[in-house]
């Protein structure tokens, strides 16, 4: 017999596969509203109340958020103690996009697009961004039986209610064009003979409206907005960080402090507009959890933005996706996209028992994994971890041999690096830190309420998704907001006249936490997570 996992792994298969013929001829039943808000409540890691701290500075003073990151608005800013000449301009541009990304990249394309001088400062390289992270798609409502109605329905409850309607609207409204552009652009969705797009249900959906690359969509995506960017000659300055917004006397936002990351030299970029497009907070392991996230995601926009007066949107909310990997130990927290549960697969517990709808929302089925491994039916791993199966060897008994090949590459190829064939026996897995939900709040435009000529994109904004987020909708978010945000910087420019340039607001901040007493010894934002290990003495 095949045996790429221990005995008890393989034990617990048998049962898997014994129960596989039953639970392929009942679909397991969906929770009513009520068994949802319990499992969450009791399960979910945003319940968990000895995870949060009270916000004792800024504009959300007395709100609550991750321990991990209330740590990093209470620290200290890294100019707080240097000497900086705002008088010395090395870069002088329209729009300064703050992050690589999709969302960067898209604001840097149609800025450019509208006659801006655009530039793009990133931490790593363009593309290395949460963007390339994603696999499963990319929601629209552009077929004959669905609508952007539809399309709101879902996502306004899939957040739970809580997202501001006027950026819901925005999204769906506006996702159709960005399946197009994007098209028009070359990114290479999967087709049928005839042209038309094919697309799939994902969780918390009511229509397939899953428009894939694959399972390779964002690292297709990206391909696409890089080469773009490099093709239109848009100046990119990489690994280079930045560490402080600039304002004028006006309050006005005005560029940025840059640091470079190899020399440490400090820069100065001044800009009629900022966008924030930095990405997530997935590094800073909220929790302890591992994490999908891209090595640079450590929440820099949150906390260059609120400590210039910006305010957060549901901070204190986090999605943790259900299908992390659980084993092998080399890919620990790396995703497995819900695509992979969308052609056929399905969440079982270590006795072979289909404990849970595979397309119930992302919060829900993360909830539910947590609960069978704390209840005792996960399946323990080499390390002492536990998860449940995922059962992916349904995919080929529903969906003919060869599927799991074509639908799944770059999964199929992932777990065979590893000995592992997901054709032949499931794979284990278990939630891991994956998106932001909450982030700096925006209006209708990108643009946030306290400072002017500052706007936010892609993940580091709060109140597209509410509280909860449906698959697909991150990378649609980060080409939406994105196009709009570079749209509307390039416009704004045209009227905005800068002041003397300062760091005041930083120095005003430190004061706050002087006397609110905090001294957290550490500086933010953070830039990059340190994982080296100390030698015990």
């Amino acid at each position: 017999m095949y045996a790429p996992y221990p005995e008890n792994m393989m034990e617990s298969i048998k049962k898997v596969e014994a129960t596989r013929a039953q639970r392929m001829a009942t679909e397991p039943r969906r929770l009513t509203a009520e068994e949802k808000d319990a499992l969450l409540e009791k399960f979910h890691p945003d319940y968990n109340p000895d995870a949060f701290a009270e916000i004792k500075v800024g504009p959300n003073k007395g709100q609550k958020a991750p321990l991990e990151l209330a740590e990093m608005l209470h620290s200290t800013s890294r100019l707080i103690n240097e000497k900086i000449d705002l008088t010395k301009i090395d870069y002088d541009v329209d729009v300064l996009v703050i992050g690589g990304g999709g969302a960067g990249s898209s604001c840097a394309i149609e800025a450019h697009n509208a006659g801006a001088d655009v530039m793009i400062v990133t931490k790593l390289r363009i593309g290395d961004a949460n963007t390339m992270m994603a696999e499963g798609g990319i929601q629209a409502a552009d077929k004959e039986n669905d609508s952007p109605v539809q399309h709101y329905l879902d996502c306004f409850g899939g957040g739970h209610f809580a997202a501001k309607p006027e950026l819901v609207k925005r999204l769906v409204m506006e996702a159709p064009d960005a399946i197009k552009w994007l098209n028009d652009l070359g990114v290479e969705f999967d087709k049928a003979e005839d042209g038309t797009m094919v697309t799939t249900h994902g969780g918390g959906t009511s229509r397939k409206r899953m428009h894939a690359c694959a399972d390779y969509s964002g690292a297709e995506i990206m391909r696409v907005l890089r080469d773009e960017v490099i093709n239109r000659g848009i100046p990119v300055v990489d690994f280079t960080s930045a560490i402080e917004l600039i304002k004028d006397e006006k309050g006005q936002v005005a560029g940025a402090v840059l640091q470079n990351m190899e020399t440490d030299e400090y820069l100065i970029a001044r800009a009629k507009v900022v966008i924030i497009a930095t990405g997530g907070a997935g590094r800073l392991h909220y929790q302890g959890f591992p994490t999908s996230n891209h090595y640079g995601a450590t929440a820099d926009g949150l906390v260059l933005g609120y400590r210039a007066g910006a305010n957060l949107l549901y901070q204190d909310t986090i999605q943790y996706h259900p299908t992390g990997v659980a084993y092998p130990a080399q890919l620990f927290g790396a995703l497995v996209t819900e695509k992979v549960r969308s052609v056929g697969a399905q969440l079982v517990n270590c006795e072979g028992e289909a404990f849970m709808h595979p397309l119930e929302t992302r919060d829900v089925n993360a909830s539910g994994v947590i609960r069978e491994c704390r209840e005792g039916r996960g399946v323990e791993v080499p390390g002492g971890l536990k998860g449940v199966w995922l059962d992916t060897p349904m995919i080929e008994i529903l969906g003919g041999e060869g599927t799991i090949e074509k639908r799944i590459p770059a999964m199929f190829r992932m777990y065979m690096n590893y000995g592992i064939d997901m054709r032949k026996v499931p794979i284990v897995i278990y939630p891991t830190l994956h998106y932001q939900n909450g982030g700096l709040e925006i209006d209708g435009d990108g643009f946030t309420k306290e400072i002017p000529n500052l706007l936010v994109a892609g993940e580091a904004a709060g109140g597209i998704h509410g509280t909860n987020r449906l698959m697909g909708n991150s990378l649609l978010d980060v080409i939406v907001f994105g196009r709009n945000a570079g749209k509307k910087a390039a416009a704004k420019c045209k009227d905005v006249e800068l002041g003397k340039l300062n760091l005041d607001h930083i120095y005003h901040y430190e004061d706050e936490l002087e006397q609110a007493d905090i001294h957290t010894g550490k500086m933010s934002p953070m830039l990059l997570p340190n994982y080296a290990r100390h030698e015990q003495r």
